[in-house]
């Protein structure tokens, strides 16, 4: 007998709330559905840390050695033993005519898998190979300073790759 009673208060219950609970489900289904919008500000950061150039990453060293204790005015000059490279994923077609062991005329054609972007097509990137170094040169005014010197080598070659043999730090004059 009390099962039987517990059963018809769940069923008033439900039928008493289920147009309510129905609206919350489907409130929940379009907040979680995808807009369509994409959010540009992640492409855009993602584009130009693609697009790092030796003066931009000279530049940012010269930032971060800067705030080492000791260091000062600080001219930072790398010298590039590769640039990098991307490699961008291809769509390749083959076509040809005659039997497949032996064809008698062949074509391919190949193109450039491209994205969507939120500022326009951008090609896809399969594999980046970044930036080696052949060696730097470090100018700061606490270059006389054998623990500035240290912290300095330390820095570039964490930065960098180098090891401390190609790394050179001088006093400004």
């Amino acid at each position: 007998m009390k099962k039987i009673w517990k059963t018809e208060g769940v069923r008033k219950q439900w039928d008493r709330y289920k147009y309510a609970v129905l609206v919350v489900l489907i409130g929940a289904g379009l907040l979680l559905w995808p807009s369509g919008k994409r959010d540009t500000s992640t492409s855009s950061v993602s584009a130009a840390a693609e697009e790092t150039t030796a003066e931009t990453i000279q530049a940012e060293m010269e930032e971060i050695l800067g705030q080492i204790s000791g260091v000062g005015q600080v001219r930072v000059m790398l010298t590039a033993d590769t640039d990098g490279e991307r490699q961008l994923a291809r769509d390749t077609e083959l076509t040809y005519r005659g039997e497949p062991t032996a064809p008698e005329d062949y074509s391919a054609r190949s193109e450039t898998v491209l994205t969507d972007g939120g500022e326009g097509d951008a090609p896809v990137v399969t594999r980046r190979v970044y930036p080696t170094y052949r060696g730097a040169l470090v100018v700061c005014q606490g270059g006389d300073q054998p623990q500035v010197r240290l912290a300095v080598t330390e820095a570039v070659s964490a930065l960098t790759g180098l090891s401390a043999d190609r790394i050179a730090v001088a006093k400004w004059q």
